[in-house]
């Protein structure tokens, strides 16, 4: 038995669990959906509109009437990175929610945790359309979180869940092949295009590169999700920001601006 299930907490929902969604005959209801807050922001004057993301729907946008109010059924409970299950009800892009409970199971999130965290969601607000279910970007998710709120290491955390969530959505990293179709040599060195992959380059002129370079090794250790090294740490976070700035349209994250600007204070 686990430690949550001897504690008599229940476990996180992930792509795994068995327990189905409880649905009427109408799909403009959906009953016990296990997702996350990602984002929420103020509608009217006691409402919140809330992006959550969830197992089967995927992101889904629902408002949260009266969420503001001291006597409100959501107070405490729509707060990022608690697992909770979701009931709404609507036809229109954005839902009414009609019910949330606390589902437990996860310690709460601190410090440099707690910003990866905030990262990861931005990600999913920006990089994912509404309505589009990822069950196994849902699961690397709370896998995600879990890692995170027991104190893992937040980089190799985070790098793990960057490459399994841009497979996910199609723009997977290629790691095992350069542009011209040969195998990856551990020795060599490669410049990374966002939206081609790795181009081997001449030792020599590496630095006349404006996105620096990166080693056959630490891709070969990427793809096996190794990142036990220091330089597949730096090499591989900065390969996988240029990539996620490509598929932004160049745009910046929130959640890395204000990073920068707390660690200038």
């Amino acid at each position: 038995m686990s430690d949550m299930a001897e504690a008599g907490v229940r476990p996180v929902p992930d792509a795994t669990t068995q327990r189905p969604s409880r649905r009427r005959l109408s799909d403009s209801r959906i009953d016990h959906q296990p997702g996350f807050v990602l984002h929420s922001y103020a509608w009217r004057e006691t409402s919140l509109i809330v992006e959550t993301f969830t197992r089967e729907f995927g992101r889904v946008a629902v408002v949260a009437r009266g969420a503001k109010r001291p006597t409100s059924q959501f107070r405490g409970l729509l707060s990022p990175f608690n697992p909770i299950a979701l009931s709404w009800s609507g036809r229109n892009e954005i839902k009414t929610l009609v019910r949330a409970e606390w589902l437990g199971g996860m310690q709460p999130l601190r410090g440099d945790s707690l910003l990866a965290a905030f990262y990861a969601s931005e990600l999913l607000v920006r990089l994912l359309a509404r309505g589009d279910a990822h069950p196994r970007t849902f699961a690397s998710y709370v896998e995600l979180l879990r890692s995170l709120s027991c104190n893992a290491r937040h980089d190799a955390a985070l790098r793990t869940f960057e490459l399994d969530f841009l497979q996910d959505i199609g723009y997977a990293v290629p790691l095992d092949r350069c542009t011209e179709g040969s195998a990856i040599d551990a020795r060599a060195q490669y410049a990374f295009a966002g939206g081609h992959g790795a181009r081997r380059i001449d030792a020599n002129v590496v630095r006349e590169h404006d996105g620096g370079s990166v080693s056959g090794g630490t891709l070969i250790a990427m793809a096996a999700r190794d990142f036990g090294h220091p330089q597949v740490v730096s090499e591989s976070k900065t390969l996988l920001r240029q990539v996620i700035r490509y598929h932004l349209d160049g745009k910046p994250l929130n959640t890395r601006r204000i990073l920068q600007d707390l660690r200038q204070l």
